[in-house]
């Protein structure tokens, strides 16, 4: 009743006193969460943003007694998704996980309904994992030497599958190709997830893969890793070679994914949510299950995860000019 009678009294003083009041702050919720928040990811269940939304879920429910809703929203290459948590209240009870692909698809899409730079707030830079190049066993050799020699002998008969047009995926499968001299057929999907599923099912020959999605599968034996990219094998997957050390030197990709708020998210509601995220990064668990996506989980936040994003979308523009990378 008291702050019904506030919003009263400053509507009769007038837009002076709108403008003098910290009007953001009347909206926002003094004791977020006090209700479940609904997180948008873009992709269908079983990708690598999913891998990393899960346990962040399960962890936020665990730490303030709320949930966190996953939404996923699959299609046009995680830009559907994105374009409905732009529009989402920005109330701090509406979040998105992107990703790269998000700093990607300006160059490629060349109508898109939202703007990830005016749209929205960054809040945190969540996980970092390399590309890897992942082989259904049962269709490619599970050696590397020997799968670029399957694969120069019979151009355009193997093919890749991704997370849809301009993707990590897709961006990393062409700039392999351009590095290998190889022809390898581009099949998108919408989502990893369904693209791992056709993988393992042998309806596809290999991903270029962020290493989220495709860890578990690896462990468990349903797909081979050949190569992760970079300078440096990784510590969750040590047995599984660089780009580098394979003759590959500047085949350098990795998929990153990111926290962001739709643009007005109340800046008091924003500390909150950042103070909540660090908690959960602290965690065992959440520490573990990173460690099992051979992920890290960055502590990059707010203007310097924007600025890192700008940079980005800057790189991959240069990136997909030079590949000459388009929507199949």
């Amino acid at each position: 009743m008291d702050s019904l009678l506030n919003r009263r009294t400053l509507l009769q003083l007038g837009p002076a006193a709108l403008a003098a009041s910290a009007w953001p702050s009347a909206w926002a919720d003094p004791n977020w969460p006090s209700k479940p928040v609904t997180l948008v990811v873009p992709f269908p269940a079983g990708g690598g943003t999913d891998a990393f939304a899960r346990p962040f879920s399960g962890q936020f429910a665990k730490l303030t007694g709320k949930q966190l809703v996953i939404d996923n929203r699959g299609g046009a290459g995680g830009n559907l998704g994105a374009g409905v948590a732009a529009k989402a209240p920005a109330d701090g009870y509406n979040l998105f996980m992107g990703a790269v692909h998000h700093s990607i698809a300006p160059s490629m899409y060349p109508r898109l309904d939202y703007d990830l730079e005016k749209d929205f707030v960054p809040l945190v830079l969540m996980a970092v994992v390399p590309q890897v190049l992942v082989v259904n066993p049962r269709k490619l050799p599970g050696d590397f030497k020997a799968f670029m020699e399957a694969v120069r002998k019979a151009p355009g008969r193997y093919n890749y599958g991704s997370a849809g047009g301009g993707t990590s995926h897709h961006l990393a499968g062409e700039l392999f190709k351009i590095q290998t001299r190889t022809f390898i057929t581009h099949i998108p999907y919408r989502g990893a997830g369904p693209a791992l599923q056709d993988l393992i099912a042998g309806n596809v020959d290999m991903m270029f893969d962020g290493l989220g999605s495709s860890a578990q599968h690896i462990k468990g034996g349903r797909v081979k890793a050949l190569m992760v990219s970079g300078a440096k094998r990784n510590p969750s997957f040590p047995d599984v070679p660089c780009a580098a050390e394979l003759g590959l030197p500047d085949y350098t990709v990795t998929t990153w994914y990111g926290l962001w708020a739709p643009k007005g998210t109340p800046a008091e509601v924003q500390a909150r949510i950042l103070e909540e995220v660090r908690r959960i990064a602290a965690t065992d668990e959440i520490k573990t299950a990173w460690q099992s996506n051979g992920a890290e989980f960055p502590n990059v936040t707010g203007a310097a995860f924007g600025s890192f994003v700008n940079t980005e979308i800057r790189r991959w523009a240069s990136v997909v000019k030079e590949s000459g990378a388009k929507l199949d």
